[in-house]
Order: structure tokens, then C-alpha cells, then sequence
């Protein structure tokens, strides 16, 4: 039994801080990531896509307006939905308490620079 903790472990944890609220990794291999991501009330993360990865976001604690491939849906607690690759989608917070979701991601390629940006980077992730 090994006594490895990803949230003690210096290398998997870490913690960006956008303007419109916070994302944490909590755990990160070499095809996935695992993240706690914050939306502030009133705020919204950029509409965007990614040509090597997928996401699957469950919302923990808030509601979420996600906007995917021009659909649009509305989560609570214990709901979730997947975005596939190639499909631009953004993800707003429509209330007056936190959005937290968890974010699975999966992909051959993990990195920042495959994230395509659509018009509204006032809320951007860096």
C-alpha cells in the first residue's frame, strides 16, 4: 500500500488564479488531468476548444450555464456534461454563489497552447 497523496505531492498540486475565479490541478498523468476549477458569480470562462483533448466537467457546489457547439444547458449539483474534442464551449456562472466543477481531461496533448480562443478572453484562464 503506498501512502502517495496527490494533494500533498508538490508536483501534481497547483493553483491558478484568473480573474474569473480559480483552477486547481488536483491530480495529473500523461494523458489526463484532474481539476478543481471556481467560477466567481457573474463570471464566465472564455469560450474556447481544443483539438487533442476531451473534458468532462461535474458540478460540485453552484449552477453552470455551458454553452457547447451553440447549445445551451443548465447544471446543478451531482449533473455533468462532456465536451468532445473540436467543439468550442464556454462555461458561465449564472448565480449568486461559487460554481465549483470537477474537470476531467483527457488527450494525447495536455497543453496550454492547444486551447483556441473565441472573441471573449475578458475571462480567460491565465
Amino acid at each position: 500500500m503506498s501512502d502517495f497523496n496527490p494533494a500533498n505531492d508538490s508536483e501534481t498540486t497547483e493553483t491558478r488564479l484568473p480573474p474569473w475565479g480559480s483552477v486547481t490541478v488536483l491530480e495529473k498523468g500523461e494523458r489526463y488531468s484532474i481539476n478543481r476549477i471556481e467560477v466567481k458569480p457573474g463570471h464566465h470562462i472564455s469560450t474556447q476548444m481544443h483539438y487533442h483533448r476531451t473534458e468532462h466537467w461535474v458540478v460540485v457546489a453552484g449552477t453552470a450555464k455551458v454553452i457547447k457547439d451553440g447549445e445551451e444547458i443548465t447544471l446543478i449539483p451531482k449533473q455533468s456534461t462532456y465536451v468532445p474534442m473540436n467543439t468550442p464551449h464556454r462555461v458561465e456562472n449564472p448565480g449568486v454563489i461559487p460554481l465549483v466543477m470537477i474537470e476531467v481531461q483527457n488527450g494525447e496533448y495536455l497543453g496550454e497552447d492547444d486551447i483556441v480562443r473565441f472573441g471573449d478572453v475578458e475571462s480567460s484562464m491565465e
